[in-house]
């Protein structure tokens, strides 16, 4: 069993990707053993970022491989956003880390799942409990957003959340279909 459904979890998580696309936030993408364990990186994120090879790591802690830490440090960010196949493994281990290194961790808790709901559920709990902070990709998208006035932005933004915002989609689509374009701008 599994925490959520895969279309759930690759959905969050191909709106969070092409969130980082569309505001141009430094990736940082990882696998793990992909020729010999874990296989390439899901097609859809890669897709996304077809230009930016994964680091291909043997640690179950991210933080751990070399490459993939200097890759996070030559972002110069001190804020990052976390989200991987395994919450109990592949997120909460280098969110830990990452905060014992000083840096501000958030969690995108729907673009990440684990083996069984409970795994899923205590390793964002242990998360939590260290400091890190919780967030869905839609709030870290709508966050980063600030004013739909932004119209740098907008499209951008509107776009991938008709795509991938679910209800909040549908109805955004419907409010812009109800508004007059003049009244759009």
């Amino acid at each position: 069993m599994e925490s959520t459904s895969r279309n759930i979890v690759l959905n969050a998580a191909t709106g969070l990707a092409k969130t980082a696309q569309a505001l141009s936030i430094p990736i940082v993408l990882s696998t793990v053993e992909a020729q010999k364990f874990s296989g390439p990186l899901v097609s859809r994120i890669q897709s996304v970022f077809p230009d930016i090879m994964p680091i291909d790591r043997t640690t179950l802690n991210a933080w751990e491989d070399t490459n993939f830490k200097k890759a996070v440090e030559g972002t110069n960010r001190n804020k990052l956003l976390l989200a991987g196949l395994w919450t109990e493994v592949c997120v909460a281990l280098p969110a830990l880390s990452a905060m014992e290194d000083g840096y501000e961790v958030y969690v995108v808790a729907d673009a990440c799942a684990g083996s069984s709901c409970e795994a899923h559920n205590m390793a964002l709990k242990r998360m939590i409990q260290a400091g890190v902070k919780p967030v869905t990709w839609q709030a870290a998208l709508l966050e980063m957003q600030r004013d739909w006035a932004n119209k740098d932005t907008y499209q951008a933004v509107t776009s991938i959340i008709k795509e991938y915002g679910g209800a909040y989609g549908l109805g955004l689509e419907y409010a812009q279909a109800m508004v007059p374009a003049a009244q759009q701008n």
